[in-house]
């Protein structure tokens, strides 16, 4: 279970909070992240050399839309769902004031 609030970490050192929770895994390739400040280690654990930036502020979202991270800290992350990749959120457009 993934709960709005939580910090995770990624093997690079990037982090991340669930903005929007749910049941599942969130990992890096395949690789779970841990959350920060856990005493679990990730035993040598590394990303893919082909995984991509995430970067700061930027937010992350599954695509059946049911679970949303944001990136405090950037770094390089296979960022992962269920197993299937997330995708960056694009920002909402709002209404214009005329």
């Amino acid at each position: 279970m993934i709960k709005a609030g939580t910090r995770y970490v990624t093997p690079t050192g990037a982090e991340l909070v669930v903005t929007k929770g749910g049941d599942g895994v969130l990992t890096d390739g395949d690789v779970p992240l841990q959350e920060k400040d856990s005493s679990n280690g990730f035993d040598g654990a590394a990303t893919s050399s082909d995984a991509m930036t995430i970067n700061l502020g930027r937010r992350y979202q599954s695509d059946d839309e049911g679970v949303t991270v944001l990136v405090t800290k950037a770094g390089q992350c296979d960022l992962r769902y269920n197993g299937a990749p997330m995708e960056v959120q694009q920002p909402r457009k709002l209404p214009s004031s005329d």
